[in-house]
């Protein structure tokens, strides 16, 4: 049996596992965050209470993609934490206010390590540290004590890669980058619609308010494991529909799964699109939750 299946098989089935990936953590603050934070992300900041959380972009001024962040209120700090790819694009659109006002920025990722969890109850795993749903950031100084007192199984790159697909989770670069619109990534509540005007704000609520993304992230399955020649998704009639950007045979499912950016008119569930000569079928996300 691989190390992959045996890991799988382990998270699967209700064993404690974590997995390390580098990300970014960004401490901000001051009497004007409020003002400034809400003209650059597409969440209302303003709403958030201590302790709570939530996604936002950082779109540019034609509303396509530069970050995806989570957003925590900490007493008077909001704290951001993104991807590795997108970790400095969040940091200099931050700092570049600091001068401008009441506004500060910290960038303290080098103070933690960032660790995904599974199958273990947040407050047996962890006391007093940053959460994100799952996933934690470990201080540097005790990760060692933290990872040796947790019964934990490190999970590989590949495993981890199986899991968030089918848990519907995008990565920039991969699912998403600077020509993906912020509407098409279809992540629930990451987007404010009544708030004040943010950089790219025009663009993204006449997405909403007149029309719709031309195309949104979606899941797709193929039966059984298939060997793609290409990424591109047609109609029965041959005519694009789309693209897939990240793909993996599902043990769990017992078949190949995929996320893609299929076009408006083919994202119904259950529709059939098909990459070269192998067929698939439109799901909602996530394949498992």
């Amino acid at each position: 049996m691989s190390n992959f299946q045996e890991e799988y098989d382990h998270l699967r089935s209700g064993g404690r596992a974590f997995y390390e990936q580098k990300r970014g953590l960004i401490e901000v603050w001051g009497g004007e965050a409020i003002q400034f934070l809400n003209g650059l992300i597409t969440n209302d900041i303003e709403a958030l209470e201590d302790g709570e959380k939530m996604y936002a972009a950082f779109p540019n001024a034609k509303g396509r993609l530069l970050a995806v962040v989570r957003v925590k209120k900490r007493e008077d700090k909001y704290l951001f934490e993104t991807e590795e790819a997108t970790h400095e694009t969040v940091y200099q659109n931050l700092f570049r206010f600091t001068m401008a006002g009441d506004f500060n920025v910290e960038d303290v990722s080098k103070q933690f390590r960032f660790i995904s969890l599974w199958n273990v109850e947040k407050g047996e795993a962890i006391d007093g540290l940053e959460w994100f749903g799952r996933d934690v950031f470990v201080p540097e100084a005790g990760f060692d004590a933290f990872r040796a007192n947790r019964g934990a199984l490190e999970i590989s790159d590949q495993t981890y890669e199986t899991i968030r697909i089918e848990e519907g989770i995008p990565v920039y670069g991969k699912d998403m980058d600077e020509t993906t619109v912020v509407p098409e990534i279809g992540i629930e509540g990451l987007i404010h619609y009544q708030k004040g005007c943010y950089i790219g704000q025009e663009v993204i609520a006449r997405i909403h308010f007149l029309g719709k993304p031309s195309k949104l992230l979606k899941g797709l399955e193929f039966e059984g494991i298939v060997v793609l020649d290409s990424n591109d998704l047609l109609n029965e009639e041959g005519k694009n529909a789309g693209r897939i950007t990240s793909r993996v045979y599902s043990p769990s499912i017992a078949k190949t799964i995929a996320l893609g950016y299929v076009r408006n008119a083919f994202v119904a569930e259950g529709t059939v699109l098909k990459s070269g000569d192998k067929p698939c079928t439109v799901v909602e996300l996530p394949f498992i939750d």
